[in-house]
This record gives structure tokens, C-alpha cells and sequence, in this order.
């Protein structure tokens, strides 16, 4: 049964009229019952993109928007697999070309290439796509349908970045860059290799960063990263695939130790000129969110100081690498982590949006480029998730948002002038929009508890015009549980949940847990999308007689600065309260056996799922902990300094955190996992914990490894694990 109102409001006797409306949630499907049972070979693969049956809802592959704003495009698999173009004001669809046109073409322009798939595109114009292809960037022309060559890489490049305006490609090869250009491929930088990275991504993927290179806006230009990491504490990762086994050396830096150095350097095409941006001291800074300026002249950069509670947004010249000036300053007394660059608008260049969570809450406002705030667009106690655009006048803002329910996404435009905020999807679920270039249509992607997901075409109002796709129920056929989404209430704050229940569920009977967790910052586990966010393997869990639980704590994603920054400096610690709370849910039901519950959770998860087992002994009678941090003085500086501060800043801190203070208070079975490979989580993590438990004789502790793995086991070898944590929680439970 679900939770009812007088069950949840017991959990406070003050709750403030945000958490009364949360209360009032409960989402729930009840999926049509099938006959069939999942297999781990189909709750695994099967919603692995390589399998042939595919349990994930349908999709449409590759949909977008054609440049000039009427025809939007997209894939239709098959024999042979064409591309549907699709023209909104003639409501006329071109279908003419498909994998096989494609593989004719090719082989006229080189009788060695072959297409067999249909290959993945990206728009030049409408009449133009290009392909990536055996190392050559190609065009193919539509009317003509024929290739030419756009340029030709080298089979060393990574890290490719298109211009489209005039066609260059600036790539990363021997940690080193090169701008491929029609005139001849050109080498910008020399040094890199043995501790220098030119071209990557830096600071180890936080703040929102994902590449190293850089184009202006006009392709004249291009920024990159170079990151120093010859101070940086090298570290040996084992490779058993070669006999005698060998090590590898990685550089990690470990919290309290030294950090790489990043500079920004920008490479001139006309005169073939490196400036690099004087971004000054100290060295152990972050540089994050480059953007450049509409009209070339200046980069700008948000820098992070190394203890994260402190960014300035710079400006620099672009041609002689000054800085010109400091636009403006963010503090935090916790953490601050800018994600986004600026976004221009169109019309008045000298005006940007900026997205900030200084009022506790991620969202817009508007700047000019002196640093003045001009007006917030939008405020209230609601996340800002996605600024997707302006429109070319510069009149409205369209972002996605939490603003009706943080399960919820939804689709608003904002008016620049006068923060007027318009709804712009109106069916409850997750919605993702994708505008056209002249922002009066968007493609709506919407999928919910119920809808497994659902495409159409709406106007900039957001009345639909054309449903484009309602994908069938990929599940039909198999016996399924019913799953539900609600809150419950731990210290006045709502905490989300997801439960399913056994297919043919009886709440007379007694059922054991599975409760499935993360509970770390930048993750929300239980959302109103398909499956409530729940994995096939739940459902597989749930047809074995299993409830499974799921609850995103404080400390996880999407509720707001105080949410996720109130384990400062303790984590693991009011994570480990709030999931006491959901046990203390599970055992006020009927239909819950209190002696039967198990936890499981990889990564974070695995640091909360051996907390749980060690610092709450005795409420778990079985664990799985996958890839676990154990020791928070062993992980990363980016992520662990900016939650806990340094080692030497915070040693109480750290001291409650490190699992192995609490290794021998286990008293229940708990298998630990890990990949041999894994450079994120390092492997030392649980051998440290392997050799705690030897030294104290305590045998409760068992242990798998999954060499050649990195931080997750994937492939058909994840299916060996799932089998492997099944069995081991059905065992013991």
C-alpha cells in the first residue's frame, strides 16, 4: 500500500508548506501484468544499446532540427535503417535516403569505405550533413547524393573538434594539438607527454567540464587547456593481462597533496600566434566554464580558488592575454561550483545570463559585461536544470526546471524585460525540449511513471501540434511489480523515495528489502520518468519476492544548495540519518519483514552501503558494496576538498568518515567489490578494508574482484555481476 497522509506527517509535527505540498505526492504505475519472467541475461543487456531486443522504450534516433528551422530530422531503424526528414510547414517527409544510398555514395567516392549502419550525422545546412569515417570528416551532399572530403585526420587523433564556420578541426594527438585546416594540418603546441596535457579535460571532469579545446564563435580563433601534472603523486595500476604482469602509472591527485597546474592558452589562425591568459597565482586554482565573446576580443574564464569557496568570473584579452577586468565575485562559506558558462544574448552582445545558486537555488541572471546584475529572471525554491536558449531578439530565456515538483521537469521560457515566467509543457513527467533555430516550434520529449516515452512537436506556447511517437510499453509481456514514487518526512525536510513491490504483491505476507542506493552529491535516483528512475534488474529483484527500496537523502542532487551542502565536512554522516529514516518507514509496514534487509550501492552508494553496515550495525542483515570509497584521504582533490575541505583542515572530519575506524563493528555478511583498473575509486580502497578486516579476524567480510574493469564492470561481464550480487543477497537473506 502506499504511504497515506497521516503515516508521513508523522515524521514532523512542523512542516512548512512546501513539504505540505510534497506530502501530497504519490506517483504510481502498475504495469500491465505479463506472463514472463526477466532473465539477468535480458534485466542487463537488453538495455545495453548493442543488443538486438531492447527493453528500453522506443526512441526516435538522432532527432534534430535542420538548420534553417522548418524541417526536423531523425532515423528510422529498419532494413535498411532511412533518414525521415520532416518539413513542419508542407507537413511533406523525405525518406529518400538511407543506409543504403549511404554505402552507394561512399563506395563511388572510395571503393575501400563502407557503410553498414546508418552513421551518425550532423547537419551543415539542408542540403548538407557530414559523417566522421575511417578517420576523414565527410559531407554528403543530399540533392547530389554524393561525398566529398572535408578534411582527412590522422589515425592518432582524439579529442576532435569541429568548426563549422570555416571547417577547421582542432585535435589532440601524442598530448599534443593540431589544427587541421584546407590549407595543410599545422602542430600548435610541442611539449606535451610526460606530465603535460594540452587539449583535454582538466581538473578531473568537475565543474562541468568535458573537453579541452575551445572555437570562437567566428572559427578565427581557438582556447585551450594545459594542464601541468609533473607535481602530481604518480600512481601504478596493474595490468595482469601481460605476463610477467606489468604496472601502469597514473597521475592522481590525492586530497591534502599537491594539485595540477591549468593555463589557457589561445592560438591565433591568422598569425599563427600562442598567447597564453595571465591567469596568475596561485598555481593550484580551477580555470572552468570558458566562454568566449561574441565578437572574439576576450575569453572568460570562473575561477575556482583550490578551496572552493570562492570564484571570480574574469575577462581576458584575447590577443595579448592581460586581464582586463574581475566581472564579478561569488563566496560561499561551504562550497561553491559554477557548471555553466555565460550564455549571450543575441541582440545586445554586451549581455549575458549567468546561472548561480547564490540565493540557495540554481538559477538565471542577467548581467551586463561591466558586472552588473541587471535583474534575477527567475528565483523561488526550484532548481534551475537546463538553460536550453534565447531567442534571436533577445526577448525570452527557455530553460528546464523543477518548478512544479523536484521528481518533475518541465519546459518554461522566462521574459528577459520583465522575469514573467511562462509553463510550456503541461503533461506531468520528465520533459526535455529541443528548439529550432527561429525558437517558435520545439520537440518535446516527455517520459513519466506511465508514459514510456512520448515525442511530439509543439509551438512556442506549447500547445502540441503532432505527436510524433508514443512508444509502446517495452515491458508489457513480463510480470512486473508496481512501482511508486512518494515522500516521506525525516527533521522537516522531504526525502523521495521508490518502491516496488513483488508482481501478485499480498500485503498480508512478509517480504525482505532490497534497499538500492547512492545518497552522493550531483545524482537523484528516484524521478517521475520511466520505471521511476528503477532499473530493470529491481524489477528482476522484485519478481524473486523482494521489495526494493530506494531514497535520495540529503546530500544528493536537485533540491537546492542547504540540501546537498548540509554534509559539509561529515559525509556519510546525515546521508546515514536519512536513510535510517526509510528503514524506520520500512519497518512500520505490515508487509515488511524488519529482519530481512539488505543494502547495495556502487561508488558513493559503496561508501554508504559499508556505513551502513558498519555504523549502524545489526539493521542490515546483508550488504554489496561495488567500488567503495573507504578512506576520503585516498580520493580525488577536486570532489573530496570540496565537500570535506583538506585533510589537514578537517581531521575530525575525516577521521568519521574513514570506514576502516568502524571495520570491526561488522556483524552481518557484506560483499565488497571492485575493478582491478579502476582510476577513480582506487583499488587500495577495499584491499585497505580486506586487510583491516584479516588483522581483526573478523570473517564476515568476502570479497570479489573484476580485473580489467575499471570504476564500473560493463559488457556482457556485468551480467556476471548482477548474477554474482543476486545470488549473494538471496543467500543471505
Amino acid at each position: 500500500m502506499p504511504p497515506n497522509i497521516y503515516q508521513l506527517t508523522m515524521f514532523s509535527k512542523n512542516i512548512n508548506s512546501f513539504c505540505l505540498a510534497a506530502v501530497l505526492i504519490c506517483i504510481q504505475n502498475i504495469y500491465p501484468q505479463g506472463s514472463r519472467m526477466l532473465t539477468m541475461e535480458e534485466a542487463i543487456m537488453s538495455t545495453q544499446q548493442e543488443t538486438k531486443k531492447s527493453l528500453r522504450p522506443q526512441t526516435l534516433p538522432q532527432l534534430q532540427w535542420l538548420p534553417g528551422g522548418t524541417k526536423y530530422a531523425f532515423v528510422k531503424t529498419g532494413t535498411p535503417a532511412r533518414l525521415h526528414i520532416v518539413d513542419i510547414e508542407t507537413g511533406k517527409t523525405d525518406s529518400s535516403i538511407s543506409s543504403e544510398v549511404l554505402n552507394t555514395a561512399i563506395q563511388t567516392y572510395n571503393p575501400k569505405m563502407s557503410i553498414k549502419a546508418f552513421p551518425l550525422i550532423e547537419w551543415m545546412d539542408n542540403d548538407n550533413i557530414r559523417i566522421f569515417k575511417d578517420t576523414q570528416y565527410l559531407n554528403f551532399n543530399i540533392p547530389a547524393r554524393a561525398f566529398r572530403l572535408i578534411l582527412p585526420l590522422s589515425s592518432k587523433a582524439t579529442n576532435q573538434e569541429y568548426e563549422p564556420n570555416k571547417g577547421h578541426i582542432a585535435y589532440v594527438e601524442n598530448n599534443n594539438i593540431y589544427v587541421a585546416t584546407q590549407d595543410g594540418v599545422r602542430q600548435i603546441t610541442r611539449d606535451g607527454g610526460k606530465g603535460i596535457v594540452y587539449g583535454q579535460s582538466v581538473h578531473r571532469n568537475e565543474f562541468g567540464i568535458t573537453k579541452g579545446l575551445f572555437w570562437s564563435p567566428k572559427g578565427n580563433k581557438l582556447a585551450f587547456y594545459r594542464m601541468d601534472e609533473t607535481m602530481v603523486t604518480d600512481y601504478s595500476i596493474y595490468d595482469i593481462s601481460k605476463m610477467p604482469a606489468q604496472t601502469y602509472q597514473i597521475k592522481y591527485p590525492i586530497a591534502g597533496a599537491k594539485s595540477h597546474h591549468v593555463t589557457v592558452g589561445v592560438y591565433d589562425l591568422q598569425t599563427q600566434k600562442v598567447t597564453y591568459l595571465e591567469t596568475g597565482e596561485p598555481k593550484e586554482q580551477y580555470l572552468t566554464n570558458i566562454t568566449w565573446s561574441p565578437e572574439e576580443d576576450y575569453v572568460y574564464i570562473a575561477i575556482v580558488n583550490r578551496g572552493q569557496n570562492q570564484c571570480f568570473i574574469n575577462r581576458y584579452h584575447a590577443e595579448h592575454g592581460i586581464l582586463d577586468i574581475v566581472v564579478f565575485e561569488e563566496r560561499d562559506e561551504k562550497y561553491i561550483e559554477p557548471q555553466h558558462g555565460m550564455m549571450f544574448l543575441p541582440n545586445e552582445t554586451n549581455k549575458f545570463i549567468w546561472q548561480s545558486e547564490k540565493d540557495g537555488f540554481n538559477h538565471l541572471y542577467l548581467y551586463n559585461t561591466n558586472g552588473k546584475m541587471i535583474s534575477q529572471l527567475t528565483s523561488g525554491k526550484w532548481m534551475v536544470t537546463n538553460l536550453i536558449g534565447i531567442d534571436s531578439r533577445g526577448e525570452f530565456a527557455y530553460f528546464e526546471a523543477t518548478r512544479e515538483s523536484p521528481v518533475e521537469r518541465h519546459v518554461y521560457s522566462v521574459n528577459i524585460s520583465t522575469s514573467e515566467i511562462r509553463k510550456l509543457t503541461l503533461e506531468q513527467g520528465t520533459n526535455a525540449a529541443v528548439f529550432n533555430s527561429q525558437y517558435n516550434h520545439f520537440l518535446n520529449v516527455l517520459t513519466s511513471t506511465s508514459v514510456p516515452r512520448k515525442i511530439t512537436l509543439n509551438t512556442i506556447r506549447g500547445e502540441q501540434l503532432q505527436v510524433l511517437m508514443n512508444a509502446p510499453d517495452p515491458v508489457a509481456e513480463y510480470n512486473l511489480g508496481e512501482t511508486k514514487i512518494f515522500p516521506i518526512v525525516n527533521e522537516g525536510t522531504v526525502l523521495y523515495c521508490r518502491m516496488i513491490t513483488p508482481p501478485d504483491f499480498d500485503e498480508k505476507k512478509k517480504y525482505p528489502v532490497v534497499v538500492y542506493l547512492y545518497g552522493g552529491p550531483h545524482v537523484q535516483l528516484v524521478n517521475n520518468t520511466w520505471m521511476a528512475g528503477s532499473n530493470l534488474w529491481m524489477q528482476l529483484m522484485a519478481q524473486k519476492g523482494y521489495i526494493v527500496f530506494t531514497l535520495d537523502n540529503r546530500g544528493s542532487s536537485n533540491r537546492g544548495h542547504a540540501f546537498e551542502s548540509i554534509t559539509h565536512r561529515r559525509l556519510g554522516t546525515i546521508e546515514m540519518e536519512d536513510q535510517m529514516a526509510g528503514v524506520s518507514y520500512l519497518k512500520q509496514l505490515a508487509y515488511v519483514d524488519a529482519n530481512r534487509i539488505a543494502v547495495h550501492g556502487w561508488s558513493f552508494g559503496g561508501f554508504m552501503t559499508t556505513s551502513l553496515m558498519t555504523r549502524q550495525p545489526g539493521v542490515f542483515k546483508v550488504g554489496v558494496a561495488g567500488g567503495p570509497v573507504i578512506d576520503w584521504g585516498l580520493y580525488e582533490i577536486m570532489y573530496t576538498e570540496r565537500y570535506m575541505d583538506t585533510p589537514q583542515e578537517n581531521p575530525e572530519g575525516y577521521k568519521e568518515a574513514n570506514l576502516l575506524n568502524y571495520a570491526g563493528n561488522l556483524q552481518d555478511k557484506l560483499l565488497m567489490i571492485h575493478g582491478v583498473d579502476d582510476d577513480v575509486v582506487l583499488w587500495q580502497h577495499s584491499m585497505l578494508y580486506c586487510k583491516k578486516m584479516v588483522d581483526m579476524n573478523n570473517t564476515y567480510l568476502d570479497y570479489f574482484i573484476y580485473p580489467g574493469h575499471k570504476h564500473n564492470v560493463l559488457g556482457k561481464d556485468r551480467v556476471h555481476l548482477m548474477q554474482k550480487i543476486t545470488e549473494y543477497i538471496m543467500e543471505n537473506l
